[in-house]
């Protein structure tokens, strides 16, 4: 079997080939560019199945980078960065991002979160999520079908990424009942959630503007504060 192509976008040369020889030796294929621009004109000739982005980058910065490939690239995206800016958080995972983690990096958690991303786009197992559930799960206008990985809105198609229908179907699966953070974080990254990290809110929050639902007063996924997320029954 091939190993799984993973690109790396990164400037800083040190830390891309410590990345790069870390990855490689745990069984992946990585390729390493250092100028966004260049990495847009060669993910089509590399065609790897996840992508490592810094943001500051050369030629074009990360996050412009996200936004075009997401035009084409149904990859998963991992965003690396060193500032501490919440808005650069929020701004890479609207554009597409899949998932966030701030410099300096550790690469086992590095190597962690491309496992899970990998595991959960079956890249890793031959079997989906899709596959395991083999179900629908409808709620007021929306319908969630595991089986061809869509949702409808008022029978529109809902464009989301794999990423974004993975957390929508873990709630799906407990419609009516409270889903902590714990649990969503543990079985789409497969690491013990650690208080700090904000991807599953933030992924919540860009579920919630692509179903139309009010962020100040969600209707269909609310926030128990201090427990979790519900996908409302209605």
């Amino acid at each position: 079997m091939d190993k799984y192509k993973i690109l790396l976008v990164e400037d800083d040369i040190k830390l891309a080939d410590m990345i790069c020889s870390f990855l490689a030796k745990n069984g992946l294929e990585v390729f390493h560019i250092a100028d966004g621009l260049e990495a847009l004109q060669r993910v089509e000739e590399l065609k790897p199945q996840l992508i490592i982005l810094d943001i500051m980058l050369p030629g074009l910065d990360g996050l412009s980078v996200c936004r075009k490939l997401r035009e084409s690239f149904a990859g998963v995206i991992i965003m690396l960065t060193a500032l501490s800016d919440d808005i650069d958080e929020v701004a890479g995972l609207e554009m597409g991002a899949d998932g966030y983690l701030g410099k300096p990096i550790k690469p086992r958690v590095l190597l962690a979160h491309v496992r899970a991303h990998l595991r959960r786009n079956s890249l890793l197992e031959n079997e989906s999520l899709a596959d395991e559930t083999n179900n629908r799960v409808v709620t007021g206008d929306l319908t969630i079908d595991a089986a061809s990985r869509k949702v409808f809105l008022k029978d529109e198609e809902i464009e989301l990424t794999s990423a974004e229908f993975d957390l929508l179907w873990l709630l799906a699966e407990s419609k009516g009942e409270i889903v902590d953070r714990d649990t969503l974080h543990l079985k789409i990254f497969r690491l013990e959630y650690d208080g700090m990290d904000r991807n599953i809110d933030i992924r919540i929050s860009r579920l919630r503007k692509k179903l139309g639902d009010d962020s100040k007063h969600p209707e269909l996924i609310k926030t128990i504060r201090g427990k979790g997320y519900i996908l409302a029954s209605m």
